[in-house]
């Protein structure tokens, strides 16, 4: 067993083999061949074993004979087997773990960081998605990824980058991810092919450390091009915006900035967020609708920015979604359904929080109470009725849901009325003295009657 553990004139070192044979001499009570087995077998051999946690018995023996090392592995043993193994061991293997931990073993140190949860504080993106057991432990889950990362460990390295960011603190998050970006840049220093291969980890480390120098006083900007650039070119989608962005001199708002050294390349800048566009980033498509405005822009055009707007408000973009409902409700004086799209546009902008268009909502289609006429004349109706008089039920039932006056319930074309999003009443060619006003279409049960009365048309 030692000749193949160590290697001799004769024999070459296998690892393997030496396990095979220091089993034997361990089922004969030798003491020093559990101790050679927990000290020099790894567990990359030791999991090859028909039954691991048979194996894992000489390094428990070791672990109680002092060997720091053999606790680190039969806690990992007991842990790759964890639904088979009994309680008992698997206590013994976390008192093993951190008796390892403590003894200065970065690996183990790590993984006792992991086994608290360091996984788990890492990708939540909010507190509130923590559970309150690793939260109570949070201060010493981070302690022992700290200790395993000053050990060399680089996982814990970027775990802890991780964590920091999540927390908003850019200093630690700096001390721990900029030095492995930096490690990483010097190995890109090759051909393209080998930024294409960084993995999306470490392309995101690239993205974040650029926009916590960029959040700095005094930085290197240079550097910041330099990462956003590796990142861009990487492929990640959030890199490539900030990229172009950076290529334009200006934030995600349109706005200049200043401090970037250097004339702004626009031409590059659209091809780098046209990319961004391409693959799903709304803010792309609004950053582009922005250098489409610049006066300075040699292709300067106010149709091809609006173009782009409409397509950031289609993917989602809040700030696009409430412009495109000013341009709406600014042209409703010569279209007729230039408020009917602002409302449109101001429901999707709504519904993500912003609290201006929100405001303007509540002014161009102001909440509706039920109709108390139509509460009193829909509890009337029952069956017999509503099947004598289909028209005006259904009628009724529109004017319930919402709150219609009798006027506008006996005069709506229903079809003509429904834009999806919205109800528009206009009975002015037949009641000259009413005014036109739109109604959201918040609720199912609006829908619904929508529906309902529209088949009842339709088959008339």
């Amino acid at each position: 067993g030692k000749r193949y553990l160590f290697g001799s004139t004769n024999l070459p070192q296998s690892h393997a083999t030496a396990l095979h044979w220091l089993e034997k001499a361990a089922e004969q009570n030798q003491s020093e061949a559990w101790m050679l087995i927990g000290e020099h077998v790894s567990f990359t051999v030791a999991r090859q074993a028909e039954d691991p946690l048979r194996v894992a018995v000489w390094y428990e023996r070791a672990f109680e004979g002092k060997s720091a090392r053999a606790g680190l592995v039969f806690a990992m043993l007991v842990f790759s087997c964890w639904t088979r193994a009994e309680d008992g061991l698997r206590q013994k293997s976390m008192r093993a773990l951190k008796a390892a931990a403590e003894s200065g073993i970065a690996d183990a140190q790590w993984l006792l960081a992991q086994q608290l949860g360091m996984h788990e504080l890492t990708a939540a993106n909010t507190p509130q998605e923590i559970s309150a057991q690793i939260h109570q432990r949070r201060e010493q889950i981070v302690e022992w990824a700290v200790k395993a990362a000053l050990g060399g460990i680089t996982e814990a390295q970027q775990a802890l980058a991780d964590y920091w960011w999540l927390q908003g603190d850019l200093t630690r998050f700096m001390l721990w991810g900029l030095p492995i970006a930096q490690d990483l840049d010097r190995r890109a220093h090759g051909p393209m092919a080998y930024r294409s291969s960084l993995d999306k980890r470490q392309l995101t480390l690239f993205l974040r450390c650029a926009k916590a120098m960029a959040a700095q006083a005094e930085t290197n900007l240079r550097l910041v091009e330099h990462y956003l650039k590796i990142a861009a070119e990487g492929g990640d989608v959030k890199a490539q915006l900030a990229y172009g962005l950076w290529a334009a001199h200006m934030d995600e708002d349109g706005k200049r900035v200043r401090r970037i050294p250097g004339v702004a390349h626009y031409k590059k800048a659209i091809r780098w967020l046209s990319q961004a566009a391409e693959n799903g980033e709304a803010a792309a498509w609004f950053a582009i609708s922005r250098i489409y405005l610049k006066p300075e822009f040699s292709r300067r055009s106010v149709n091809e920015s609006r173009r782009c707007l409409e397509l950031a408000g289609v993917a989602g973009h809040r700030g696009a979604q409430r412009e495109l409902a000013q341009i709406a409700w600014r042209s409703r004086k010569i279209d007729r359904f230039g408020d009917v799209r602002a409302v449109y546009w101001l429901q999707k902008a709504a519904s993500q929080g912003d609290a201006e268009a929100l405001a303007m909502l509540n002014r161009v289609a102001p909440p509706v109470r039920r109709s108390e006429w139509a509460a009193s004349a829909r509890e009337s109706f029952n069956r017999d009725i509503s099947s004598q008089y289909p028209f005006l039920a259904a009628r009724v039932e529109l004017a319930y849901w919402f709150g219609l006056t009798r006027a506008e319930a006996l005069l709506i074309d229903v079809e003509a009325s429904d834009h999806g999003h919205c109800l528009e009443v206009d009975i002015r060619d037949s009641h000259p003295r009413s005014r036109r006003r739109l109604i959201q279409i918040l609720t199912g049960e609006q829908r619904r009657a929508l529906e309902r009365a529209s088949r009842v048309f339709d088959i008339a």
